[in-house]
């Protein structure tokens, strides 16, 4: 017998529109899941904040979603995981889930030879989050990170093929390629949206990981092993909360969803 905490919603939340690539994978995964997505939209970009500022905004998401009575956290945000993910587990009853631990164990699963490369915000690679873990879970590999801030904007305009992208994406895949990496971890959320083009770039020889791919198994493991996991055939329902102008990010967020988001509300995230 599935318990009432089952039929609750997944709480997921970014600073932006990229954990929405997170939502999609988790929506097209578990299509009789509920999700309530919050995108602090007022306050993103979080790779240009300290560390404490990043973990006081992430907690003060985390309680407004936990307020919508969630059933467990994504936290769909490579800086806000890399930072904030023990404090948030810490304060929470819930499971909470982050990106870049299943990203980093699906990529020491998938290289051969352990040479892995990285890439994300400049942020995430300053914080050195995905070589530590990924060196946790394989201490043998070699792992080499490049931070590709431009992708974001590109993502983010629908520019995501085409010679200027490619350009892009060759001059900041070049130092990886040259060490002979057989695995590449998209470490940002918007970086899915770029797909085709870093595969190209990359080549064949090359696996990448999406960490949205990831999280959405990690959660569906989380689920099945608590009993929390629905397989009705009604589809569960998608809202989306952001802190800024809901007309901006819904036609933004389209792209990054794959469909019009039907339910967007603006809420007030202050904290002290």
């Amino acid at each position: 017998m599935i318990s009432d905490v089952a039929y609750r919603p997944i709480g997921v939340f970014d600073s932006g529109v990229g954990g929405l690539t997170v939502c999609r994978k988790i929506a097209e995964t578990l299509p009789a899941e509920s999700i309530v997505y919050l995108g602090d939209t007022a306050r993103v970009p979080y790779g240009s904040k300290s560390a404490a500022t990043v973990i006081r905004y992430a907690g003060a998401c985390a309680e407004l979603l936990s307020a919508r009575n969630i059933k467990l956290l994504v936290v769909a945000c490579n800086t806000a995981s890399a930072f904030a993910l023990d404090t948030l587990r810490a304060q929470l009853s819930i499971p909470v889930v982050g990106v870049v631990m299943p990203g980093a164990r699906a990529a020491c699963k998938r290289s051969v030879s352990g040479r892995i490369g990285v890439i994300g915000t400049r942020g995430v690679i300053s914080s050195g989050v995905y070589d530590a873990t990924i060196r946790q879970i394989r201490p043998e590999a070699r792992v080499v990170s490049a931070a590709c801030p431009l992708f974001v904007p590109f993502a983010e305009e629908g520019w995501t093929e085409g010679d200027v992208i490619t350009s892009v994406a060759r001059t900041y895949l070049s130092g990886l390629l040259e060490k002979d990496i057989d695995t590449l971890v998209l470490g940002c959320t918007h970086y899915p949206m770029l797909r085709n083009v870093i595969a190209g770039v990359a080549g064949a020889a090359v696996h990448l990981v999406d960490s949205a791919e990831e999280t959405a198994c990690a959660v569906v493991n989380i689920l099945e092993e608590r009993g929390l996991l629905l397989t009705d055939a009604v589809r569960g329902t998608h809202t989306f909360l952001v802190s800024d102008s809901p007309d901006s990010f819904s036609a933004t967020g389209a792209q990054f969803f794959g469909h019009a988001l039907n339910q967007v509300e603006w809420l007030d995230v202050c904290v002290g």
